[in-house]
């Protein structure tokens, strides 16, 4: 095993969020807030262990597939620990296990919290907690990789464990470009929504927060009311982006470079929209029932389906209160989640889609065994391994799923509770039903339930194999008789 790459890797993420912590810096400064020296000592401590897990460059820059899911999933739990320092320092949230679990909800993209104030919160922090789902969204290894060389396929080992989907393809023969090109199309489409918003009359720092939030399709709202207390034209706007940012950045790449009639040919994408407009349609009828102003009907519904199949989380109005075909269609859209290689998360629409044809695939063998069928996706026969991949990652899910709602069974909440705290936490979503509904928190939860959450945030955002390689026996025992070879 590769040891040596695998902390000099970490050294470079750690020097980064180093970097990363000069913006609530900067904001403590514009708002002459005291909570800004928490930020100024983290930047200290990320910067200084950086520059000791840099100190001596490996001799080998070559990372195969299993030091890559280390790697990934190492960086994100150290991205978290030394995140959440700043709310522990400044005393806005003093217990570790809520300061570790708002930080990780943030890096995540999932946008569950544990505050049940967040306007208590000074601004720098406020821009942090934003900001963490803005690094998030698209990957601190995405950015490394654009800056850092790396030798043969290692690479696309890095981009392969940490970005979302099925698989991971090149837009351009060269990763480090794919990379450069998917920040740039990122960093462009926050650019974007932010004006927008201030177009709006939104206030410009919370036109900030609100464009970070978004695109990395987490939710931290910076207001109690989420976006609730946002004019019309704000909500739509934000209802958009939420759209915008879960499909296929690959979509994006193919429209830049004129390639209409291939960005159009995305399978995925148009499921995605396809069950956008039919899930609202549902919603929108259900509300009619009932509702004083179809205009406002129309708005909340496509707001909250944009929400939660994206997997943002923000919220317009309690939907806890919703009718109850209303509120199992949300359940649905947090497990469908948006596109592959896009902010969102859930399974993806991808991996049903795969899913849905394997099916079709076996019943059609029963009919005419003798057939010979290859399954599909844009045209285009999809590999063994992807389906094989797709089929144990589904199984996967279901299995880690079902142990987390059994493990915080023990802190006797209901089963509404229960079950779409670890749907909202797996999926990267943020709000659940219940107890966990939009205007509620995770605080009631205890510290080991807090754990397994932050475990299955992590397990979501990293698509569940990197982050579940660290508790493989057999990677211990290699990294053992690693260590007993270096001595020796």
């Amino acid at each position: 095993m590769n040891r040596s790459i695998i902390r000099y890797l970490l050294g470079q993420v750690l020097k980064i969020e180093a970097i990363l912590m000069l913006l609530p810096i900067m904001t403590a400064l514009i708002y002459q807030e005291r909570q800004g020296f928490a930020y100024l000592i983290t930047f200290g401590l990320c910067g200084i262990t950086g520059l000791i897990f840099t100190a001596s460059k490996p001799q080998n820059n070559t990372l195969y597939i299993k030091e890559g899911y280390i790697t990934t999933a190492l960086s994100w739990i150290f991205l978290s620990l030394f995140g959440c320092l700043p709310f522990i320092f400044t005393g806005e949230i003093p217990s570790f296990t809520n300061a570790l679990f708002e930080t990780i909800s943030g890096f995540t993209t999932t946008g569950a919290s544990i505050l049940s104030d967040v306007e208590a919160l000074s601004h720098c922090s406020l821009m942090w907690r934003s900001f963490t789902h803005w690094v998030g969204g698209m990957g601190v290894l995405v950015f490394l990789l654009a800056i850092v060389p790396l030798s043969g396929g290692s690479n696309f080992n890095l981009m392969r464990a940490e970005s979302p989907g099925p698989s991971v393809g090149k837009l351009v023969p060269r990763l480090r470009e794919t990379a450069r090109i998917l920040y740039l199309i990122y960093f462009a489409l926050t650019v974007l929504e932010a004006i927008l918003l201030i177009a709006g009359q939104m206030p410009v720092y919370d036109a900030i927060n609100t464009s970070f939030a978004t695109a990395g399709t987490g939710g931290f709202g910076i207001k109690n009311t989420s976006m609730g207390g946002y004019n019309h034209y704000l909500q739509w706007v934000v209802t958009i982006f939420m759209i915008l940012f879960g499909v296929n950045f690959n979509a994006y790449y193919l429209i830049l470079y004129k390639k209409f009639k291939k960005a159009l040919r995305i399978e995925e994408v148009k499921y995605y929209f396809i069950i956008i407009f039919a899930a609202t349609a549902i919603i929108f009828i259900e509300h009619l029932k009932n509702a004083l102003d179809w205009i406002d009907s129309l708005r909340d519904s496509a707001f909250q389906v944009a929400s939660i199949i994206t997997t943002t989380g923000f919220s317009t109005i309690d939907f806890n209160e919703w009718t109850q075909t209303s509120k199992t269609i949300l359940v649905l859209l947090m497990f469908i989640g948006a596109c592959a290689g896009s902010t969102g998360g859930g399974i993806k629409v991808s991996r049903l889609v795969i899913l849905v044809k394997t099916i079709k695939k076996e019943l059609i063998s029963y009919i005419h065994p003798k057939s010979i069928k290859k399954i599909k996706m844009d045209g285009k026969p999809i590999e063994h391994e992807v389906v094989r991949a797709t089929n144990v990652y589904f199984i996967t899910f279901v299995i880690v799923f079902t142990a987390s709602v059994f493990l915080i069974s023990f802190n006797e909440m209901d089963l509404v509770t229960n079950f779409t705290a670890v749907a909202a936490t797996f999926n990267n979503i943020g709000p659940g039903l219940e107890l966990v509904g939009p205007t509620q928190n995770f605080n009631d939860f205890s510290v080991f339930s807090k754990f397994v959450l932050m475990f299955d945030m992590l397990a979501g955002r990293l698509e569940l194999f990197p982050l579940l390689i660290l508790f493989n026996p057999v990677l211990l025992k290699q990294w053992l008789q690693t260590e007993h070879k270096k001595k020796a």
